[in-house]
């Protein structure tokens, strides 16, 4: 597994440690009485940097047969944020993986600013950067034949049950959907032989529970994501207000995000085309790496839920 608190298992605590959706997802892939080897590099606060870094080689020594790649929140939430940066860092993990053999899995993410109830001035520059993130992802997952798992749907976002107190990280039963998720995309493919995960928590949360997550892990997460983002963000809002303010709207931010994000995809597809005339595979993806069933033979399309 690749990718940062969401595979970590940030919100899933079992005996002191996050367990997680990849853990498990990993229970119910390999047929009863058989073994599947899983290897989380995971790491809360990962940025696709890291992912493409350290995590990358990591992995792409453990050869895994199924490698989740789920990262880029992280990313939406610095001052640093480079959409064209991201594109070509996911690219070359998921490009590397796939060219192992890799079955990849993928997901789209809700954005931090909607999750987090913030407004709209504030919210709407958050929401640009998720949904151009999610373009890429959508646009590698389809290149790479991705599994591909669409956790920005509001059917996933308006259940509040499935959200950990910080509205950022899921729950236990939210983990459990995640999983449920992945297996039956998996299934379909006949890459996944076990049971699913039941989708009930083991230990139905309490309410001072949640309030304790929220004031030690949920807390310390949001103010370390917030000293790094939060002036920048706060002259994102100021332009926000300033277009509003003299007419022009959203529209000339609007426009200029997709700009950016047509450049990014535009570079990826070169940086492709190059890769394949000199002999290289490149690729790229955000999350999770799993030795596990064997793959799937067809890899033109991606498998979505």
């Amino acid at each position: 597994m690749l990718g940062d608190s969401l595979s970590e298992g940030v919100g899933d605590r079992v005996d002191g440690a996050w367990r997680g959706w990849a853990a498990l997802l990993a229970d119910g892939l390999a047929p009863d009485g058989e073994e599947t080897a899983f290897l989380n590099l995971a790491v809360s606060g990962a940025l696709s940097g890291d992912v493409a870094g350290e995590q990358a080689r990591r992995a792409l020594a453990f050869r895994p047969h199924l490698a989740s790649v789920v990262v880029g929140v992280n990313d939406t939430l610095r001052r640093t944020f480079d959409i064209a940066l991201l594109a070509r860092r996911l690219d070359r993990v998921c490009g590397d993986l796939d060219a192992l053999g890799a079955v990849l899995l993928t997901a789209c993410l809700p954005d931090p600013g909607r999750m987090l109830g913030l407004p709209p001035p504030l919210a709407r520059p958050l929401a640009r950067r998720q949904r151009s993130v999610n373009a890429v992802v959508h646009a590698l997952s389809a290149r790479y034949g991705a599994v591909h798992l669409h956790l920005a749907d509001r059917a996933w976002t308006d259940d509040r049950t499935l959200w950990s107190a910080d509205r950022l990280h899921p729950s236990e039963r939210g983990h459990r959907a995640v999983a449920a998720g992945f297996h039956r995309l998996l299934a379909d493919r006949g890459l996944a032989h076990g049971a699913p995960p039941a989708p009930d928590p083991d230990r139905p949360p309490t309410r001072a529970g949640s309030l304790l997550w929220l004031a030690t892990a949920g807390t310390g997460w949001v103010l370390r994501r917030s000293r790094d983002l939060l002036p920048q963000l706060l002259l994102l809002a100021a332009a926000e207000l300033r277009h509003r303010a003299d007419g022009t709207g959203t529209g000339p931010l609007d426009a200029h995000a997709d700009d950016a994000l047509a450049a990014a995809l535009a570079s990826v597809t070169a940086n492709r085309a190059s890769a394949h005339r000199t002999g290289t595979n490149r690729t790229a993806v955000p999350g999770t790496a799993w030795a596990a069933a064997p793959r799937s033979a067809s890899r033109t399309t991606p498998t979505t839920g």
